[in-house]
C-alpha cells in the first residue's frame, strides 16, 4: 500500500514539472506571469501539454494492452497517429490565436527617419522566424511537438513492456516456488510414514505419540506452509516435531542435539526451507553399526538466523529417492532470499556440516 502511494505521488509531481515547462520556457513565464496567464498562446500551450500527459496514461493503460501486446499493430499505429493529430490541433481549435501578425501603429512622418527600427514582434500565434534562418516559427512548433509527442509515446511504451517483463519474472518465480514446495509433501511423507512403520512393527508404545506428531506436522504442512511465508517460530516447532519422531524411531541409539537461542517472535520465513537440512543429517548419519552424532544449533540475532547441522558420515544401505534435498534448497534461498543469505557447507570422510546464515528482513 504504501509503495503505491509513493508511486501515485511521484506520478503526480511528474505530472506537475511537466505542466509547467511551458511557463519556465516562456519569455513572459518568471518574469511576468501574469502576462504569461493572460495570453491565449499560453492557455493553448498548457493544453498541449495537458493532451499530451492524456496521451501518455491513455497508450500505457489502453493502447499498449488492447493492441500493441495483441498484435494489432495496423490498428494500434492509426490510433496513434489520431492522437497526434489531436494534441498537435485541438489546443488550437480550442485557444484560436488570429493567424496574423500584430501590426504597429503607422508612426508620424517626421520620425520615420529619425527612429531606429523596432524589432519584429514576437508573434503569439506561431507565424513567423523560427528557431533557424528563414523558418517559420509554426514549423519549429510543430517539430517541437513531434518531439514531445514521441517522448511520450516511447516512454509510455518501454514502460509498459518493462513493467511486462518483470510480471512474467514473477509469474516464473511464483510457478518454480510452486514446484519445488511441491516436491517437499512427498518427501515428508515418505519419511514419516516410514518411522511410524518402524514403531509399529516393533509394537513400540511410542506409535501413537508418533501419531500425534505426525498429524501436527501434517497441520502445518496443509495449512501454514502453502503460504508464501510463515512464522519462524512455527517453522522452528516443525523441525521441534521431526526430530522428536525420529528419537522415538531410534530410540538412544542415535545422539541427537537441537538448540535454540535467541528470539524468533516476529520474524517470518519460506516454510519448509530449513527441515531440508536437518533432514539430510538423518538420511546420512544414521546407521545402527556406526558411532552416529547429530547436532542442530539456531541462532537469532537482530533478524540475522544462523543455522548450524552436524552430523557424522556413515554407511546408508537404502537411500531413499524423493528428488528432493539441499539443491532443492539452494534454489528456494536463491530465488527467495537472493544476496540475503551464505550457505556453507563443508564435508570431510567422516563429517557433513552446513552452515546457513540468513536475514530475514
Amino acid at each position: 500500500m504504501k509503495r503505491k502511494k509513493l508511486q501515485l505521488w511521484v506520478h503526480i509531481l511528474c505530472c506537475i514539472i511537466f505542466l509547467s515547462l511551458p511557463f519556465f520556457f516562456s519569455p513572459d513565464g518568471p518574469d511576468r506571469p501574469a502576462a504569461f496567464f493572460s495570453n491565449r498562446h499560453s492557455y493553448r500551450e498548457l493544453t498541449r501539454y495537458a493532451l499530451l500527459i492524456c496521451f501518455f496514461y491513455l497508450n500505457y493503460y489502453f493502447l499498449i494492452p488492447k493492441f500493441y501486446f495483441k498484435k494489432k499493430y495496423s490498428v494500434y499505429a492509426l490510433l496513434t497517429i489520431v492522437c497526434f493529430f489531436i494534441t498537435m490541433f485541438l489546443p488550437g481549435l480550442l485557444f484560436n490565436v488570429s493567424a496574423r501578425p500584430q501590426q504597429l501603429p503607422p508612426p508620424m512622418e517626421r520620425n520615420v527617419t529619425d527612429r531606429p527600427k523596432p524589432p519584429p514582434p514576437r508573434p503569439p500565434n506561431g507565424f513567423g522566424p523560427g528557431i533557424f534562418p528563414g523558418e517559420n516559427i509554426l514549423f519549429a512548433n510543430f517539430r517541437q511537438h513531434i518531439f514531445l509527442f514521441l517522448a511520450a509515446f516511447f516512454f509510455s511504451l518501454l514502460l509498459r513492456i518493462r513493467e511486462r517483463w518483470l510480471q512474467a519474472e514473477k509469474e516464473k518465480l511464483r510457478a518454480e516456488l510452486s514446484y519445488l514446495r511441491a516436491q517437499v509433501n512427498p518427501h515428508f511423507l515418505f519419511n514419516t510414514l516410514n518411522s511410524i512403520y518402524s514403531l509399529a512393527i516393533n509394537k513400540s508404545d511410542d506409535t501413537a505419540t508418533a501419531v500425534v506428531k505426525l498429524s501436527e506436522m501434517m497441520r502445518y504442512v496443509l495449512h501454514d506452509a502453502v503460504h508464501h511465508s510463515v512464522s519462524l517460530q512455527k517453522e522452528l516447532n516443525y523441525i521441534r516435531d521431526f526430530i522428536a519422531l525420529q528419537e522415538l524411531r531410534f530410540g538412544k541409539n542415535v545422539p541427537v542435539s537441537f538448540e535454540v537461542t535467541g528470539d524468533p517472535e516476529g520474524l517470518q520465513i519460506a516454510p519448509l526451507l530449513l527441515i531440508t537440512f536437518v533432514e539430510n543429517a538423518f538420511k546420512y548419519g544414521v546407521n545402527a553399526e556406526e558411532d552416529m552424532l547429530i547436532k542442530v544449533s539456531v541462532d537469532i540475532r537482530e533478524a540475522v538466523l544462523r543455522l548450524n547441522v552436524f552430523n557424522k558420515k556413515v554407511k546408508v544401505q537404502h537411500r531413499e529417492s524423493s528428488g528432493f534435498g539441499i539443491g532443492n534448497a539452494k534454489n528456494r534461498l536463491e530465488l527467495l532470499y537472493p544476496k540475503k543469505y551464505n550457505l556453507s557447507i563443508m564435508e570431510t570422510s567422516r563429517n557433513f556440516t552446513v552452515s546457513l546464515t540468513m536475514n530475514l528482513q
